[in-house]
């Protein structure tokens, strides 16, 4: 344990050194991002002034260790567009996020679990083929695509879009949040259930014909049983694994569909910030998708020793 979370710090701070180059490399700052062309009439003394107010004028390695010392002590800094803390805006967002991602997540383990699992048992049969061509689909075809002709679909045929009255929480209204989350989790959720399917399918078809599970059907359990209880914990490992790189890259993956259907989140936050060229911000974000990512791994990690004894050594 103590080597994985070594691992995982070695590896955020990789991430923070990658995320702070790569923004100093960009062309522009908060300066120039707010004031647009106006920027080139200021003197050399009030850009600098301006540079040294926002605090992008410093040296990079003095930037980085400002900013990595701050991170230490939990404070995210302010930002540059807002002049608000940095861990007010992401503790307004997150929540969207995680929500998104965990709705998006069960409605592609359902799916892809259900059509993986019934398919194995008849291959080549109705549910199979049908199981297999939507994998294709959710598969070869982006999000974005996908939501866009959503959006689109419902807005022209229904007259249909709930977030034009604004993000509602679960806590303030339940049923308003559940028609503002469905469809873009619906969006998210049918590229992680494509994935999900062919994993348990094809895990599924390696333990049907192992010898406890003919040994399971010779005693005469019931069909459910030996489905549930004996093939599919048997395929349970592959399935976690791919479980949880979908839960890791859905983390980052809500950034487009939350600007799709104007969901305030991580990702809607991250976008305005990248435009804004508001650093603190986007280093924050960033560095929260990494350490969700990493911490997501390790948790299937530990996982694997409680499906699995064999995996404890």
């Amino acid at each position: 344990m103590a080597r994985r979370l070594l691992s995982m710090l070695v590896t955020l701070f990789g991430v923070a050194v990658i995320i702070f180059l790569v923004l100093r490399l960009l062309p522009g700052n908060a300066v120039t991002a707010q004031l647009g062309v106006s920027a080139g009439l200021l003197s050399h003394a009030q850009l600098v002034a301006l540079n040294h107010y926002y605090g992008v004028g410093e040296p990079f390695f003095q930037q980085f260790g400002s900013w990595l010392g701050s991170m230490f002590t939990g404070n995210l800094g302010v930002s540059l567009s807002s002049r608000t803390s940095v861990a007010s805006l992401v503790g307004a967002a997150l929540p969207i996020t995680l929500e998104l991602a965990l709705v998006s997540m069960i409605i592609g383990e359902l799916i892809g679990v259900l059509f993986g699992v019934f398919g194995s048992l008849k291959p080549g049969r109705l549910v199979d083929s049908v199981g297999q061509g939507a994998s294709v689909v959710g598969l070869g075809i982006p999000s974005f695509v996908i939501g866009t002709g959503l959006v689109t679909f419902l807005a022209s045929q229904f007259h249909y879009f709930p977030s034009s009255e604004g993000f509602v929480s679960i806590t303030r209204d339940p049923w308003l949040n559940l028609q503002q989350i469905f469809f873009p989790a619906l969006t998210l959720g049918l590229g992680i259930g494509a994935a999900m399917m062919r994993t348990t399918r094809a895990a599924m078809l390696e333990v049907i014909g192992l010898n406890y599970a003919r040994t399971a059907r010779g005693k005469g359990l019931s069909k459910r049983v030996v489905t549930w209880k004996h093939l599919f914990l048997g395929a349970l490992v592959p399935v976690t694994t791919m479980s949880g790189i979908q839960l890791g890259y859905l983390l980052g993956g809500t950034v487009v569909v939350e600007e799709i259907f104007v969901l305030p989140g991580l990702g809607r936050l991250l976008i305005t910030s990248i435009n804004e060229r508001d650093f603190p911000v986007v280093q924050s974000v960033t560095l929260i998708f990494a350490a969700g990512f990493i911490i997501v791994n390790m948790l299937t990690d530990v996982l694997y020793t409680v499906i699995d004894p064999r995996t404890r050594s």
